[in-house]
């Protein structure tokens, strides 16, 4: 019962790292390439880590979509 509660643990403090892993990752290239074109291009503000990682939030959500597709056959 123990050795069960104890790798159920470390599995799920393993799916929250690499949860923050995978945003980190993510979000920081976001962050780092916007805050280093757009304000000199467009004239726009830099942002955060959090709106870098909203921005790919919805940008996955728009061109991705959120229902799966399905071939006509």
């Amino acid at each position: 019962m123990k050795n069960n509660f104890v790798e159920n643990l470390s599995l799920f403090c393993g799916a929250i790292l690499f949860t923050v892993i995978v945003c980190v990752v993510i979000a920081l290239p976001t962050m780092w390439l916007w805050n280093w074109l757009m304000p000199t291009i467009f004239g726009l503000i830099k942002i955060n880590f959090w709106q870098a990682l909203g921005i790919n939030l919805i940008s996955a959500l728009l061109i991705k979509g959120g229902a799966k597709t399905y071939k006509n056959e």
